[in-house]
């Protein structure tokens, strides 16, 4: 839930925004796929007792923390004030529960950047973003119950969440398929302090595939 809402709110702010860009400058809308990576961090959680554990064999009820990967959906805007010059706001997270030891998680990235655009022709933009965001790592936990032989059923819950600042880079080409419509491939790295915590490193590169509508006027 409060992921929908920060997409809401982002979009709320970048729809507010449309009247002054098709003044001023141009504005954007997209929608991203793409991957982050990290690797585990070596610990462990004992599905019997929720606790820390370092897999062995030796610990056969202690489960590896996993690698931070897969399929990653993001939601995203910007706003170029001037022809070179912009600001934008990104969300990117796992759309699918993954495996976490004993445990369900949903990775994501938030974050507000600057932008530069060096070079911004009628067909290609390259965007160079840098900004500040969050990192969270939500947690669920499944449980499966029966009433006699009648009824069985699995409840999914909330177990906690970490939350990190972080510091977010980026190098994006935007090319344009028409006018208005254009596809940016774009590479990141996220810093994360204390990321060690849930994965192996604090710096997490990531790439996205963002499909997108450009309003205003690019000239």
């Amino acid at each position: 839930m409060r992921r929908i809402c920060y997409c809401l709110a982002i979009a709320a702010v970048m729809l507010v925004c449309v009247p002054f860009a098709a003044a001023q400058a141009s504005f954007d809308l997209n929608l991203g796929f793409g991957s982050a990576r990290a690797g585990s961090n070596g610990g462990g959680i004992d599905e019997a007792t929720f606790g820390p554990c370092i897999p062995s064999p030796a610990t056969p009820t202690c489960l590896a923390n996993p690698s931070l990967k897969g399929v990653f959906m993001g939601f995203g805007g910007d706003l170029m004030l001037y022809k070179h010059v912009g600001v934008g706001a990104e969300v990117a997270f796992k759309p699918a529960l993954s495996d976490y030891g004993p445990l369900k998680y949903r990775q994501t990235f938030y974050d507000i950047n600057g932008i530069v655009a060096p070079v911004n022709e009628k067909r290609v933009q390259v965007q160079v973003q840098g900004g500040i965001g969050a990192a969270k790592t939500g947690f669920t936990i499944n449980q499966s119950f029966c009433v006699g032989t009648a009824i069985c059923q699995s409840v999914s819950q909330s177990a906690g969440s970490a939350t990190h600042f972080q510091v977010h880079a980026g190098v994006g080409i935007q090319l344009f398929v028409t006018e208005h419509i254009f596809i940016r491939p774009q590479f990141d790295l996220h810093y994360v302090p204390n990321f060690t915590d849930q994965f192996g490193r604090n710096s997490v590169p990531a790439a996205m595939i963002w499909v997108g509508y450009s309003f205003g006027d690019r000239s």
